[in-house]
């Protein structure tokens, strides 16, 4: 499997004073869950911003994404639509050019991303976090095949993945394997710059 990531050109750690949060791990240890209740704690703070994903694949009820078909997909990036865009698992993914604006009015951007994208992103973006969301292997592999998306490919292989990037290491892991509202407590303390330990 291939894996490609492409960003705006910018000017290195040009882009701030706001915070970019970047979520990763690896397929089924509930990023999305997390995400989805750390957005629903912070919905009345404006200063944070979940920008939706725009991705070459239909919303379910995990993953809330703006889908865009391959050749819209493509237009968009030929024209400077994305912040980021990254192709994974036969899908493309990308986040909106306008967290930008969001990140030089100071807000604090969250996003779900790729660990292939992160050391571009390191070298764009003046102030970022990386909050790896993982879970124990048997875990993962009970949570994919309850998924059961066609589209996620083969789980062995997604399970087995690895990004060997010293730039893509994360700052905080949240290890998701208890109760889904303590660990998306531990999230929004991170976005909210507090720590993240009780």
């Amino acid at each position: 499997m291939s894996e490609t990531v492409t960003t705006a050109h910018h000017e290195a750690g040009a882009i701030g004073p706001g915070r970019l949060v970047l979520v990763v791990g690896p397929s089924g240890a509930g990023k999305d869950t997390l995400l989805r209740l750390a957005q629903a704690a912070c919905a009345d703070d404006h200063d944070i911003v979940f920008p939706r994903r725009i991705v070459t694949r239909e919303s379910s009820a995990d993953e809330d994404n703006v889908a865009r078909g391959p050749d819209e997909f493509r237009h968009a990036c030929e024209h400077g639509d994305f912040a980021v865009h990254w192709d994974a698992h036969g899908h493309s993914y990308a986040l909106p050019l306008d967290i930008n604006d969001d990140i030089r009015a100071g807000r604090t951007v969250v996003a779900n991303v790729s660990r292939t994208v992160i050391g571009a992103l390191r070298q764009t973006y003046a102030d970022i976090v990386v909050v790896a969301i993982t879970a124990p292997p048997d875990v993962l592999a009970a949570r994919l095949a309850a998924r059961a998306r066609q589209s996620d490919g083969n789980i062995a292989e997604r399970l087995t993945r690895s990004v060997d990037d010293r730039s893509a290491q994360a700052d905080i892991t949240i290890l998701n394997a208890g109760s889904a509202d303590y660990h998306a407590r531990q999230l929004v303390r991170v976005i909210r710059n507090e720590g993240w330990h009780d």
